[in-house]
């Protein structure tokens, strides 16, 4: 059975004093409880090489909250993952709902920057998700399917390598969640899509993200299809942070 994925996506957050004192308590806390799952946290960039240095032997892994398609060259204020991988970081969210939204990302682009992190030895977290709009016009299993299915097509055997999280839009930052029957059954149309399209289907871990606290957490990870969750708010609160991971079991 794969490990559980906890991941923490701090978004546009964060200061040098901030960070020293939630990853200290994190770490502090995770060092005495030997937690049962992986553990994550994506800094915003300007942060990343001071969070590795804090993390240096703790079991708390790097990641980044965005990638460029680029590999190099002339594109001011990009970060490459041949960037990202030369600092240590072990996964790269792209795609995110919050990416496409505000910067125009298209399947293509995201299936791209998948292919670039795969290349570098990270590994892609690949965001899907419906608008409440797509939901409520009954476009939901079709609108996850086509974002999973750009990422599919462009890496071919190597999407065995990837993490998935199915992030609703309309339950990121609004406080909303999916019920529990409405996130497996959305996992479960994304599982069968893997098990379709690569013969490794069951390495893949599908993340829930959307709201996700100390509340919910543990409904969550007990659901068949449910490998783990894209933390947002709640990651930068280490105690919140700390009981999402306690849940898992």
């Amino acid at each position: 059975m794969k490990k559980k994925l906890v991941a923490g996506n701090w978004k546009m957050h964060g200061s040098q004093l901030a960070n020293v004192d939630l990853l200290s308590e994190l770490v502090h806390g995770l060092a005495s409880t030997a937690p049962a799952c992986d553990v994550l946290v994506c800094p915003p960039a300007v942060y990343v090489a001071q969070v590795a240095a804090l993390l240096q032997g703790s079991v708390v892994q790097l990641g980044a909250q965005d990638v460029s398609a680029q590999e190099a060259g002339a594109f001011t204020g990009e970060v490459s993952a041949a960037m990202l991988a030369d600092l240590a970081v072990r996964y790269a969210i792209v795609g995110h709902s919050e990416r496409r939204k505000y910067h125009g990302e298209t399947d293509a682009l995201v299936a791209l920057k998948a292919q670039r992190v795969l290349a570098c030895g990270v590994t892609p977290i690949v965001c899907v998700g419906e608008t409440l709009e797509e939901r409520e016009a009954g476009h939901a299993f079709e609108v996850v399917k086509r974002q999973l299915a750009a990422v599919i097509h462009h890496n071919k055997h190597c999407v065995s390598e990837v993490v998935v999280a199915y992030e609703p839009v309309w339950a990121i930052g609004t406080g909303k969640t999916a019920t529990p029957e409405q996130a497996q059954e959305i996992h479960a149309v994304l599982r069968a899509q893997l098990q379709a399209a690569t013969a490794h289907a069951d390495r893949v871990r599908i993340l829930y993200g959307g709201s996700v606290n100390a509340a919910n957490a543990a409904a969550l990870f007990a659901l068949p299809d449910v490998d783990g969750a894209l933390v947002g708010g709640a990651s930068l609160k280490a105690a919140e942070f700390l009981s999402i991971v306690a849940a898992v079991q």
